[in-house]
């Protein structure tokens, strides 16, 4: 979401401020670009060598140059912001933006900037309760600017109450979810399922598959990327997939995802099935090693639930279901069966007979057939441009 954004982070006098070093790493760690103004007072609580390290750009402080004489731009800064945040703004300086006053490089940005505003106040308990605090919080929002509201804490006076600065992990997450709000799956719960699962056999061995999870980690991220709260069930697999609208909950076994998929389905407004669910597991797993005795070894195996199937049987209306079919064979018929059978909106038929599709590959071919049998084909693809042609269609859906 952040990205390749021009982030302006302004720095006010406060002890807070030295929590802006944390907002400009977390900032460039989400892919943002980042110029750092300061005020003169602020320069006492944080230095200008530290923000502009980690910032990599050069902070500014001041309208004019004390060495070259150059005059610095606000007009300019303001037009290269895609957002503007203040973190930690103080009363004084939320009375000068209430004013319109400008006696600094930061204020003369902010009235010129055309992006939206951020703004992160930090001052004492009886400061941040005083009316005109209050009353100066309110018109900054009327204005358009947006509050990132203080927290309940151990201030620096020793009191204890509300006025602390948002901590910085909790300020990129605020504007990541303000910004996604407009997002075409805004305020939607997708639940994903993803990779393999492991049927153990013995404490050593298992039952499993060559799927990675790739296919559902790129359907996961372009669910995120689009405003959704994202729930990913995610069997054994050595990636990761990390976003603030992401949570992941790990399993092992069919029996771990069935368990976390019935928990978690019923909340969902929209379930992708892109996991590779084992459909047998050993009835008796051996509790020490086996041994390599005899030539011959009977395993006995019993079906796994399916559960596509069982939360086929509970989807409502409202709810969109979506699974996947990875084929060998009458590949067509088979898709549109299952899909029928599980009661799916849409199914993702692959064909381990096209080259560069199915497990572990970077890419794949899809193709996706709807409840009323209509059928779309699509060329290989890297799977992150697969995933968006999935998302694509599911939001065609809720249109």
């Amino acid at each position: 979401m952040l990205k390749n954004k021009n982030v302006i982070l302004g720095v006010t006098a406060s002890i807070a401020a030295y929590k802006s070093a944390f907002i400009v790493r977390e900032l460039k760690k989400a892919g943002a670009k980042v110029k750092v103004i300061q005020t003169d007072a602020s320069l006492d609580f944080v230095t200008t060598l530290t923000l502009s390290t980690l910032s990599e750009n050069r902070v500014l402080t001041k309208m004019v140059e004390e060495d070259t004489k150059d005059w610095i731009s606000h007009v300019e800064l303001g037009q290269w912001a895609d957002l503007m945040l203040i973190a930690p703004v103080t009363a004084k300086t939320m009375g000068k933006m209430v004013m319109g006053e400008c006696d600094n490089l930061l204020l003369a940005t902010y009235l010129s900037a055309k992006c939206p505003v951020y703004f992160a106040p930090a001052m004492d308990l009886d400061m941040y309760k005083h009316p005109s605090t209050k009353q100066n919080i309110e018109k900054l929002k009327s204005y358009g600017n947006k509050l990132i509201p203080s927290e309940f804490g151990e201030l620096a006076s020793g009191l204890v109450g509300e006025g602390r600065m948002a901590e910085p992990e909790f300020i990129i997450d605020f504007i990541i979810k303000d910004l996604s709000a407009d997002l075409p799956l805004s305020k939607k719960k997708v639940l994903i399922t993803a990779g393999p699962t492991y049927e153990p056999i013995d404490p050593i061995r298992f039952i499993g598959n060559h799927s990675s999870g790739k296919m559902g980690i790129a359907l996961a991220i372009e669910c995120a990327k689009k405003g959704a709260n994202v729930e990913l069930v995610l069997g054994p697999t050595h990636l990761d997939c990390k976003h603030s609208n992401i949570n992941i909950s790990r399993v092992e076994s069919a029996k771990e995802m069935h368990k976390v998929v019935s928990s978690k389905f019923k909340h969902s407004d929209i379930s992708i099935f892109s996991a590779a669910v084992s459909d047998y597991y050993p009835t008796q797993v051996a509790k020490n090693k086996l041994k390599k005795t005899e030539d011959n070894l009977t395993i006995n195996l019993s079906k796994t639930t399916d559960i596509l199937l069982e939360v086929g049987k509970e989807k409502k209306e409202n709810q969109i279901l979506v699974g996947f079919a990875l084929e060998t064979e009458n590949d067509i018929e088979n898709a549109i069966a299952k899909l029928q059978k599980k009661n799916l909106d849409l199914i993702i038929l692959n064909s381990l007979n096209d080259k560069g599709a199915g497990f572990a590959y970077d890419t794949n071919k899809i193709t996706i057939i709807e409840k009323d049998n209509k059928i779309e084909r699509f060329e290989l693809k890297n799977k992150l441009e697969v995933a968006k042609d999935i998302i694509g269609k599911i939001i065609q859906k809720l249109k």
